[in-house]
């Protein structure tokens, strides 16, 4: 399929040409007649209008019916109505959190109306170090899709004393990939945000190999006192703006405001407190974007941007500021939004075909029908039949030792427990001190406290069987055991349950695919979903995906666990409040301290 796959200023021949359609001297490629025009420009519907289109990119927008007036167009669709809008940009993803694939995550991507996403790939560079990375971006190649990279930035999320990773991605490398890599476009979000307040060099390093060559830097921000200093160090955008509060201090520091909104019953639709400042406050949306950040598979598919963009909407933004905020925002943040994100002359023809209800119909990239009735047409089928292939390392990261105690020794006396609490929406959680009187066995304790095991495990074969054992408060699980080898953000296994045996069935079943999500209860699995790819990614299509998942959720509940499982993925992630657990143990969040279990 001869599309440029990610966008770039046209050829002196194209613009030649697009002039030639525009002035009426030349055919159009294609001509969609009878639309209304969402212009993310004048953020106004605009009726009875044609959009003319050569060569992939957008020639003119004119009135209803004016191609009669000049050469035929090779083609001609009849919108009947509907509403034309530019195709969504999403600012920030991170593929490997659908565990699809690039290729497969554009199927999806399409069906929703985006054409153009941001992603940062710090999951599989957490496993693989450069080579993950770039073996992501090889697959964004084929894929249909505009993919852009923000360059993981973080990875290690913390020191080596607090998790063990499988990648380094010093500031050495961050420029390499910058200077090899033109899809390199930003540096994606740094999480660390403790040690960049606080001046850490590596941190500076890593942020200055971005401003040095001009490119912004995205940032992963909880705490209002963390915003001055953060902004200061050339932080320019965040995903994390959970409240009213802290959305208001990002955007008077000069930090572009990407709105998460997702699965209301996930920790990812923070869109609803921290849209705030634009409802309540006055503020401006011009520094406000809408983004997805992490979705599995079926999320993916139920709960795109195209639904984040209905979000706003229904949050009380105006429908045509809220598809800007959708696409020309999130371009206009990378510079790109002279090519994309509008409607202009000259502008890459990645179109949407709306209903009324701002629901996606037909999607156009690069002037190409992908998705025409909210079907894949046979040109994106084709396409999506010619995956990527990952090297032979990706599918071999999972290296166990053979013999490991998956849960911690009873105390013999009474003692006070650190335990991990589980709150919703399950970002951040709380630090509970747990009286535990004394009981003859872990059974006793469990309900007693209302407690359940959990477990990370080092899975890169850099430690010698590298292990930590907790306590989860008010995880749910009754009987049973789940996990994933998708710990955020070193991506080692996190295991949690009421019984060694159903955590070891789990770990097992997880080592024997390389990667995966498992569900298990009495001894048998109730669901997995296998990731062979870096322990993170599947190697099917987006919807076959989706079912597993599907499966998975169900099962999840039916354990009793209290939140979803992505959010369960979150509890390693050691640079977010106020206790987290890594292979190295607990760690308290932002002293960035170990704790240990019982004091």
């Amino acid at each position: 399929m001869a599309i440029t796959r990610f966008s770039v200023s046209p050829l002196h021949s194209q613009i030649t040409t697009l002039a030639a359609v525009a002035g009426g001297r030349a055919p159009a490629d294609l001509v969609i007649t009878g639309a209304r025009v969402l212009s993310t420009y004048s953020e106004r519907i605009l009726a009875d209008k044609e959009i003319w289109l050569s060569g992939g990119r957008i020639a003119a927008v004119k009135p209803a019916g004016s191609y009669k007036a000049g050469p035929a167009p090779k083609k001609l669709y009849d919108a009947k109505g509907g509403i034309i809008a530019p195709g969504l940009v999403d600012p920030h993803i991170h593929i490997e959190s659908s565990m699809v694939t690039a290729c497969a995550y554009a199927e999806a991507a399409l069906l929703n109306g985006t054409t153009t996403i941001f992603c940062d790939s710090h999951e599989i560079g957490n496993v693989m170090d450069v080579a993950g990375v770039e073996a992501m971006l090889e697959d964004a190649r084929l894929a249909p899709l505009s993919i852009f990279l923000t360059v993981p930035s973080t990875v290690p999320a913390t020191s080596p004393d607090l998790e063990t990773a499988g990648g380094d991605l010093t500031p050495e490398k961050i420029g390499a990939l910058f200077d090899k890599w033109p899809e390199a476009v930003a540096l994606g979000e740094k999480m660390d945000f403790v040690p960049v307040a606080m001046g850490d060099p590596r941190s500076h390093a890593i942020i200055a190999e971005a401003l040095k060559r001009g490119r912004p830097v995205s940032g992963h921000i909880y705490g209002r006192d963390f915003v001055a200093p953060y902004a200061a160090s050339g932080v320019t955008d965040t995903h994390e703006a959970i409240d009213r509060d802290i959305a208001e201090d990002f955007v008077e520091a000069g930090i572009w405001v990407f709105l998460r909104g997702g699965n209301p019953a996930t920790p990812w639709n923070s869109i609803v407190e921290a849209i705030r400042p634009i409802t309540e406050l006055g503020a401006s949306h011009k520094r406000f974007c809408v983004c997805t950040d992490d979705r599995d598979a079926d999320d993916l598919l139920s709960f795109g941007l195209d639904w984040v963009v209905r979000e706003a909407i229904r949050c009380g933004v105006s429908p045509e500021k809220a598809w800007s905020m959708g696409s020309l925002h999130g371009a206009t943040r990378f510079g790109m939004g002279d090519d994309i994100g509008g409607l202009g002359g000259g502008r890459r023809a990645d179109l949407v075909l709306l209903d009324d209800d701002l629901k996606p119909v037909n999607t156009w990239y690069g002037g190409e029908l992908m998705v025409e009735d909210r079907k894949v047409t046979p040109l994106l089928e084709e396409t999506l039949n010619q995956r990527y292939r990952y090297p032979e390392a990706a599918y071999n990261t999972v290296h166990l030792p053979k013999s490991l105690k998956l849960i911690p020794e009873l105390p013999s006396a009474g003692v006070t427990a650190n335990a991990i609490g589980i709150e919703m929406p399950g970002i951040v959680l709380p630090h509970r001190k747990v009286e535990i009187a004394p009981a003859n066995d872990w059974a006793t304790v469990l309900e007693r406290d209302n407690l359940s095991f959990v477990t990370v495990i080092e899975r890169h074969g850099k430690s010698d069987g590298g292990i930590a054992h907790g306590l989860l408060h008010d995880f749910g699980i009754k009987n049973g055991a789940v996990g994933s080898s998708v710990g955020h953000d070193s991506h080692n296994i996190i295991l949690a349950g009421t019984n060694e045996a159903d955590m070891q069935l789990a770990l097992d079943t997880i080592e024997a695919s390389n990667g995966g999500v498992a569900v298990v209860q009495e001894g048998k699995v109730l669901a997995f979903v296998a990731l062979p790819i870096a322990g993170l990614i599947s190697d099917k299509r987006v919807h076959e995906v989706a079912a597993e998942n599907r499966l998975l959720k169900s099962a999840w509940q039916q354990v009793g666990c209290t939140i979803p499982y992505m959010g369960f993925n979150l509890i390693p992630l050691s640079v977010i409040p106020e206790i987290r657990i890594t292979d190295k143990g607990l760690v308290k969040v932002p002293e960035m301290v170990l704790q240990p279990l019982f004091d």
